[in-house]
């Protein structure tokens, strides 16, 4: 006796998860120029972010649209979709900070307002080092330029005291133990026919942004640094014709350039 069968019901369609609307109120705000996300997440955590009139909370997402206020001032969220980025020479004596409480001068008092959120600088220079900055509104493309993923190689100009030996710049290539852990450059170019006598000068580069890294590795192979100065970042080299002090727009072939170094669309 044939079994009779019966077509199986059609299987329900899976239930389709909605994503919630919006960015994270710290990706949103950092985008904007606001602020590092680190910083900004500290700020929702001291209760100093409002969102329409409520305290707000670490993590929750937001459109832009809402009324957002850091201690009472509103944020603007909406800003020109490329963004302002622009690089400075730094002079030596200026530090890498919005504010001193020692009243010394900082890289952002030469720079222009831009029209909206507020700059953020790509890696920092400490006091005695001089050379170029970038600077940008866009949040993100000043993450993705700093973060160690990224690989975006810087190159220095380094005058030392005295001369190390062929085997001490091939150890600075393998590699020494820091304090924060191991670092090297990935070249060293000495550079003939320099002022100063008893001096020795040379072009470094490296992928790295960490605290006075060039100095602290030359410090631990027994040489000092008496002169710093930062040629190039990524793509952008520090124009000759700028002085210390002074500023200059990037443009959108420079700009462009330093997106894809860094792989920021």
């Amino acid at each position: 006796m044939q079994r009779e069968t019966r077509p199986s019901a059609p299987l329900a369609p899976a239930p389709s998860v909605r994503r919630p609307e919006g960015d994270r109120l710290q990706k949103l705000l950092a985008a904007a120029g606001h602020g590092s996300r680190r910083g900004i997440e500290q700020w929702i955590r001291e209760g100093r972010i409002r969102i329409d009139g409520r305290v707000a909370t670490l993590g929750e997402r937001v459109t832009g649209r809402e009324d957002i206020r850091l201690d009472g001032r509103a944020l603007v969220i909406a800003a020109p979709a490329a963004g302002e980025h622009l690089l400075y020479h730094k002079p030596v004596g200026e530090i890498t900070t919005r504010r001193d409480p020692q009243g010394r001068p900082t890289v952002f008092d030469p720079l222009p307002t831009p029209s909206l959120g507020r700059w953020i600088v790509v890696g920092r220079l400490d006091v005695n080092t001089s050379g170029l900055l970038l600077f940008t509104t866009d949040g993100a493309l000043a993450h993705a330029l700093m973060h160690p993923s990224a690989g975006v190689e810087r190159e220095y100009l380094v005058r030392l005291r005295g001369r190390p030996t062929a085997q001490t710049l091939a150890q600075l290539c393998r590699g020494v133990e820091l304090e924060d852990g191991p670092a090297h450059f990935d070249s060293v170019r000495a550079i003939e026919g320099r002022d100063g006598v008893g001096h020795g000068w040379y072009r470094v580069t490296l992928r790295e942004g960490r605290n006075r890294e060039v100095r602290r590795l030359w410090r631990a192979v027994g040489c000092e640094v008496s002169r710093l100065v930062r040629l190039r970042y990524g793509p952008i080299d520090l124009p000759r014709d700028l002085r210390p002090g002074q500023w200059r727009w990037l443009d959108r072939a420079q700009v462009a350039a330093l997106r894809a170094s860094a792989r920021c669309r």
